[in-house]
């Protein structure tokens, strides 16, 4: 078997940020304008009116304030309140292609190895563009690489699912080096006419490259991987190529991002504090000496409660890195992120933890140390 790092990593941006203010003034003009039209059935007690949004509630909530998307003018009308994306033919790189292929190339070129070398390339992500044929081998097609690529999807933990499944790969031999992708336009799943979760998410692309520790230069070795699945209905977007063939059509909510925020709260923040601690212990480590965790950004709440449970005290801003602030979240590619823009400062046998959780329920740990 032969040891894995985490080589380098890439990332993508979109050029179009959304302030909470902005977020807010599109709702509730969207919300005036509900109950203005059913003022009837509502002094009629038959409806319920909407609750308008405000920033306060959003960032007590969540720690959000603002995100990155791949358009803007569409969420912030009110008529319209999606992001607008037309469909492109079949000779043009799909977009979610395209903002991979821009975070691949990132990493690539910080890489600075011979792009032939790789020989797998893994897009792991919450949402898939099409059925098939698959984005990883898109992206593989524009990149110029050769070996295979395939797509997988576990919501919020494919990156770190795909970071065990090209340690694996590089571990046994199949190949040398394997780029994972995690292409994420959120905005596209979320239904911004709901109060509760309008502001959650964010578009973004990452990159990961995964190499054979005897052939990597610097990077960070990877100490363990593990994964963890429970099903929960807790969050769910029952979005799919049947809804087709269902009698009630496909523009009903649930085709979007839905969740029990609450119920989501509850149970995944003891699971996924207790998973990284037993994996901590398994693999021989203090997790009170680990550096820094790079833990999915959902919820700042969240990240507090798990960084206290995890290191037994009150982290500090360094050690528990927070960007869902200015990115939100952004699903698989949260904890990569954070990992991308703050890793650098550390130093040689420094170790630290990247983790994912989110629908599935699916939770991933990496640990990792400095070369």
């Amino acid at each position: 078997m032969r040891p894995a790092v985490i080589a380098t990593t890439g990332l993508y941006t979109p050029p179009d940020s959304v302030s909470n203010a902005e977020l807010v003034a599109a709702f509730n003009a969207y919300v005036e304008r509900f109950n203005a039209d059913n003022r009837d059935a509502i002094e009629a007690g038959r409806i319920e009116p909407l609750q308008p949004s405000s920033v306060e509630f959003i960032e007590k909530a969540s720690g959000i304030k603002s995100r990155f998307v791949v358009q803007k003018s569409g969420i912030l009308d009110p008529a319209v309140m999606r992001p607008v994306i037309p469909e492109r033919p079949n000779e043009q790189i799909s977009i979610l292609a395209e903002i991979a292929v821009a975070a691949a190339e990132d990493a690539l070129t910080r890489w600075g190895k011979p792009r032939e070398r790789i020989g797998a390339v893994l897009c792991a992500a919450s949402n898939m563009q099409r059925a098939y044929p698959a984005m990883a081998v898109e992206v593989q097609a524009a990149l110029g690489l050769g070996g295979f690529g395939f797509d997988m999807n576990v919501a919020c933990s494919s990156a770190t699912f795909g970071i065990k499944t090209a340690a694996d790969y590089v571990a046994t031999g199949s190949v040398d080096a394997v780029l994972m992708v995690n292409p994420e336009i959120c905005s596209g799943h979320l239904n911004f006419r709901d109060r509760d979760s309008h502001f959650i998410f964010g578009d973004v692309a990452t990159a990961v490259i995964v190499e054979r520790a005897d052939q990597a230069e610097g990077g960070w070795d990877i100490l363990g991987t593990r994964l963890r699945t429970q099903f929960s209905n807790n969050i769910r977007n029952n979005s799919g190529f049947l809804n087709r063939a269902a009698p009630e059509g496909r523009d009903l909510p649930d085709k979007l991002f839905v969740q029990q925020g609450r119920k989501v709260f509850k149970e995944v923040v003891p699971l996924v504090s207790e998973m990284i601690l037993e994996h901590a212990s398994d693999l021989g480590l203090d997790p009170q000496a680990l550096k820094r965790m790079w833990l999915h950004q959902a919820n700042i709440n969240m990240n507090e409660i798990i960084g206290r449970r995890v290191l037994g005290r009150e982290p500090t801003a360094d050690e528990n890195v927070i960007i869902l602030d200015q990115y939100a979240n952004t699903s698989s590619a949260g904890s990569i992120i954070a990992f991308h823009k703050h890793s650098d400062d550390l130093v040689a046998d420094d170790v630290g933890l990247i983790c994912s959780f989110g629908a599935g329920y699916s939770a991933g740990t990496v640990f990792v140390r400095k070369r």
